[in-house]
């Protein structure tokens, strides 16, 4: 019961790092855009893109109802569960 919520801490931690990654990130991107440097500020604004994304294909519901992290909290914890 400990283990899943350190997992759970150090996810969501992980998830909030990284959304405030990509809002640094998409900031620079506006920053460097109207500086007149736009290869980069396109570069950052496609890796702001990406990291959201990802951080949505983890929390988004599958058909079922349940999480990505929520199905695999489930599996680790049934493989535990098996292994004692």
């Amino acid at each position: 019961m400990v283990r899943r919520a350190i997992r759970r801490a150090m996810f969501d931690l992980v998830i909030s790092i990284i959304i405030l990654a990509a809002v640094a990130l998409a900031a620079g991107a506006f920053v460097l855009w109207r500086k007149g440097v736009t290869k980069q500020a396109m570069l950052m604004a496609i890796l702001a893109f990406v990291m959201i994304a990802n951080v949505a294909i983890w929390l988004v519901p599958m058909q079922d109802g349940a999480t990505p992290i929520e199905a695999a909290d489930a599996a680790i914890a049934q493989d535990e569960a098996g292994s004692d």
